[in-house]
Protein backbone atom coordinates (compact mmCIF):
# COMPACT_ATOMS: atom_id res chain seq x y z
CA UNK A 1 0.00 0.00 0.00
CA UNK A 2 0.96 3.34 -1.08
CA UNK A 3 2.07 5.52 2.14
CA UNK A 4 0.19 8.59 2.37
CA UNK A 5 1.77 11.43 3.86
CA UNK A 6 0.99 15.00 2.40
CA UNK A 7 -1.16 15.13 -0.80
CA UNK A 8 -1.50 18.48 -2.38
CA UNK A 9 -3.92 18.14 -5.83
CA UNK A 10 -6.90 19.77 -7.58
CA UNK A 11 -9.99 19.48 -5.76
CA UNK A 12 -13.55 19.15 -6.58
CA UNK A 13 -16.73 19.98 -5.61
CA UNK A 14 -19.26 17.27 -4.89
CA UNK A 15 -21.16 18.99 -2.61
CA UNK A 16 -24.23 16.18 -2.31
CA UNK A 17 -25.28 14.51 0.99
CA UNK A 18 -25.74 10.71 0.94
CA UNK A 19 -23.43 9.81 -1.91
CA UNK A 20 -23.98 5.98 -1.64
CA UNK A 21 -21.70 3.44 -2.72
CA UNK A 22 -24.01 2.78 -6.00
CA UNK A 23 -23.68 6.16 -7.43
CA UNK A 24 -19.83 6.09 -6.62
CA UNK A 25 -19.98 3.06 -8.37
CA UNK A 26 -22.91 1.06 -9.60
CA UNK A 27 -23.88 -2.57 -8.51
CA UNK A 28 -23.28 -4.19 -12.39
CA UNK A 29 -19.84 -3.40 -12.45
CA UNK A 30 -18.98 -5.12 -8.99
CA UNK A 31 -17.73 -8.55 -10.97
CA UNK A 32 -14.71 -7.44 -12.12
CA UNK A 33 -11.52 -8.47 -9.58
CA UNK A 34 -9.66 -5.89 -7.97
CA UNK A 35 -6.87 -5.11 -10.75
CA UNK A 36 -6.44 -1.46 -12.18
CA UNK A 37 -9.17 -0.30 -14.40
CA UNK A 38 -12.67 0.63 -12.38
CA UNK A 39 -11.93 3.94 -13.61
CA UNK A 40 -14.50 4.25 -16.10
CA UNK A 41 -16.89 3.32 -13.55
CA UNK A 42 -16.56 5.57 -11.33
CA UNK A 43 -19.70 7.61 -10.67
CA UNK A 44 -20.87 6.01 -14.01
CA UNK A 45 -24.65 6.78 -13.78
CA UNK A 46 -23.78 10.48 -13.30
CA UNK A 47 -20.89 10.89 -15.13
CA UNK A 48 -22.74 9.40 -18.82
CA UNK A 49 -25.95 9.34 -19.87
CA UNK A 50 -28.08 6.09 -21.22
CA UNK A 51 -26.28 5.85 -24.40
CA UNK A 52 -22.67 6.06 -22.70
CA UNK A 53 -22.03 9.76 -23.64
CA UNK A 54 -20.77 12.14 -20.98
CA UNK A 55 -22.75 14.66 -19.25
CA UNK A 56 -21.29 18.25 -19.12
CA UNK A 57 -22.88 19.57 -16.03
CA UNK A 58 -20.97 16.53 -13.83
CA UNK A 59 -17.80 18.13 -12.09
CA UNK A 60 -15.77 15.39 -13.18
CA UNK A 61 -16.77 15.66 -16.68
CA UNK A 62 -14.99 19.31 -16.75
CA UNK A 63 -11.64 20.57 -17.82
CA UNK A 64 -10.66 21.70 -14.84
CA UNK A 65 -11.01 18.92 -12.64
CA UNK A 66 -10.24 15.93 -15.07
CA UNK A 67 -7.20 15.24 -12.80
CA UNK A 68 -8.53 15.51 -9.61
CA UNK A 69 -6.56 13.94 -6.83
CA UNK A 70 -9.18 15.36 -3.95
CA UNK A 71 -13.34 15.18 -3.59
CA UNK A 72 -14.91 17.51 -1.22
CA UNK A 73 -17.98 16.29 -0.42
CA UNK A 74 -21.55 16.33 1.42
CA UNK A 75 -22.50 14.78 4.42
CA UNK A 76 -22.59 10.78 5.14
CA UNK A 77 -20.23 9.94 1.79
CA UNK A 78 -20.03 6.45 0.82
CA UNK A 79 -23.15 4.91 2.99
CA UNK A 80 -25.17 2.23 1.45
CA UNK A 81 -23.59 -1.21 0.83
CA UNK A 82 -20.28 -2.18 2.00
CA UNK A 83 -18.67 -2.44 -1.37
CA UNK A 84 -14.57 -1.75 -1.63
CA UNK A 85 -15.11 -1.84 -5.53
CA UNK A 86 -16.42 2.17 -4.46
CA UNK A 87 -12.75 2.86 -3.16
CA UNK A 88 -10.70 1.05 -5.88
CA UNK A 89 -13.16 3.45 -8.46
CA UNK A 90 -11.72 6.26 -6.79
CA UNK A 91 -8.18 5.82 -6.42
CA UNK A 92 -7.60 4.52 -9.71
CA UNK A 93 -9.19 7.83 -11.01
CA UNK A 94 -6.25 9.16 -9.20
CA UNK A 95 -8.63 10.36 -5.87
CA UNK A 96 -6.83 9.80 -2.88
CA UNK A 97 -8.50 11.75 -0.24
CA UNK A 98 -11.98 12.74 0.09
CA UNK A 99 -13.03 15.73 2.71
CA UNK A 100 -16.70 15.65 4.53
CA UNK A 101 -18.92 16.06 7.39
CA UNK A 102 -19.24 12.59 7.79
CA UNK A 103 -19.29 9.55 5.89
CA UNK A 104 -21.04 5.89 6.16
CA UNK A 105 -18.87 3.39 8.92
CA UNK A 106 -17.72 0.75 6.23
CA UNK A 107 -16.81 3.09 3.47
CA UNK A 108 -14.58 5.09 5.78
CA UNK A 109 -13.04 1.85 7.05
CA UNK A 110 -12.70 0.93 3.31
CA UNK A 111 -10.88 4.12 2.48
CA UNK A 112 -8.18 3.52 5.38
CA UNK A 113 -7.83 -0.18 4.52
CA UNK A 114 -6.94 1.02 0.84
CA UNK A 115 -4.61 3.99 1.07
CA UNK A 116 -7.13 6.99 0.99
CA UNK A 117 -7.33 9.62 4.15
CA UNK A 118 -11.37 10.25 4.39
CA UNK A 119 -11.06 13.70 6.56
CA UNK A 120 -13.76 14.66 8.40
CA UNK A 121 -14.25 18.72 8.86
CA UNK A 122 -17.28 20.39 10.05
CA UNK A 123 -20.18 21.03 7.38
CA UNK A 124 -19.59 24.85 7.12
CA UNK A 125 -15.93 24.57 6.30
CA UNK A 126 -16.80 21.87 3.59
CA UNK A 127 -19.17 24.01 2.37
CA UNK A 128 -16.61 27.14 2.10
CA UNK A 129 -14.15 24.73 0.47
CA UNK A 130 -16.47 23.90 -2.15
CA UNK A 131 -17.85 27.22 -2.49
CA UNK A 132 -13.79 28.38 -2.73
CA UNK A 133 -13.33 25.24 -5.76
CA UNK A 134 -16.24 26.48 -7.87
CA UNK A 135 -15.38 29.83 -7.85
CA UNK A 136 -11.42 29.06 -8.63
CA UNK A 137 -11.71 25.39 -11.38
CA UNK A 138 -8.66 23.74 -10.43
CA UNK A 139 -7.53 25.09 -7.29
CA UNK A 140 -5.10 23.08 -5.07
CA UNK A 141 -5.95 22.13 -1.71
CA UNK A 142 -3.28 20.61 0.24
CA UNK A 143 -4.14 17.28 3.25
CA UNK A 144 -1.11 17.08 5.24
CA UNK A 145 -1.64 13.80 7.26
CA UNK A 146 1.55 14.58 9.51
CA UNK A 147 0.51 17.79 10.86
CA UNK A 148 -3.51 16.66 10.41
CA UNK A 149 -4.79 19.78 8.32
CA UNK A 150 -6.14 20.71 5.09
CA UNK A 151 -5.04 23.78 3.64
CA UNK A 152 -7.67 25.37 1.49
CA UNK A 153 -7.05 27.42 -1.84
CA UNK A 154 -7.69 30.72 0.29
CA UNK A 155 -5.08 29.46 2.24
CA UNK A 156 -7.25 28.70 5.48
CA UNK A 157 -5.77 25.89 7.73
CA UNK A 158 -8.43 23.57 8.76
CA UNK A 159 -7.57 21.15 11.10
CA UNK A 160 -9.06 17.32 11.24
CA UNK A 161 -9.02 14.19 13.55
CA UNK A 162 -8.00 10.79 12.61
CA UNK A 163 -7.63 7.89 15.15
CA UNK A 164 -3.84 7.12 15.62
CA UNK A 165 -3.55 3.70 14.66
CA UNK A 166 -5.15 4.36 11.36
CA UNK A 167 -2.63 7.80 11.42
CA UNK A 168 0.60 5.70 11.66
CA UNK A 169 -0.87 2.93 9.01
CA UNK A 170 -1.24 5.60 6.29
CA UNK A 171 1.95 6.98 7.12
CA UNK A 172 4.05 3.65 7.08
CA UNK A 173 1.59 2.49 4.40
CA UNK A 174 0.74 -0.41 6.17
CA UNK A 175 -2.67 -2.51 5.56
CA UNK A 176 -3.79 -5.18 8.14
CA UNK A 177 -1.97 -7.65 6.82
CA UNK A 178 1.39 -5.25 6.53
CA UNK A 179 0.55 -4.20 9.97
CA UNK A 180 0.92 -7.94 11.10
CA UNK A 181 3.86 -8.66 9.03
CA UNK A 182 6.20 -6.30 11.15
CA UNK A 183 5.95 -8.47 14.11
CA UNK A 184 7.25 -11.62 12.07
CA UNK A 185 10.06 -12.66 14.09
CA UNK A 186 8.27 -12.22 17.58
CA UNK A 187 5.23 -14.66 16.14
CA UNK A 188 7.42 -17.02 14.25
CA UNK A 189 9.50 -17.26 18.08
CA UNK A 190 6.28 -17.38 20.07
CA UNK A 191 5.49 -20.51 17.60
CA UNK A 192 9.36 -22.34 18.37
CA UNK A 193 8.73 -21.65 22.19
CA UNK A 194 5.25 -22.60 22.29
CA UNK A 195 5.44 -26.06 20.20
CA UNK A 196 9.14 -26.43 21.96
CA UNK A 197 7.13 -26.60 25.12
CA UNK A 198 4.19 -28.31 23.59
CA UNK A 199 5.53 -30.98 20.57
CA UNK A 200 2.35 -32.79 20.71
CA UNK A 201 0.46 -30.24 19.36
CA UNK A 202 2.89 -30.10 16.00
Amino acid sequence: MKPFTTLTAIAAPLDMANIDTDKIIPARYLRKPREPGYDPYLFYDLRFDAEGRERPDFVLNQAAYRKVGILVAGANFGCGSSREGAVYAMLDHGIRSVIAPSFGDIHYANQLQNGMLPVILPEQVCSRLCEQLRATPGAEITVDLKSQTVTAPDRAVHRFEIDPVYRERLLQGLDEVGLVMQYLPQIEAFEQRHYGEMPWLS
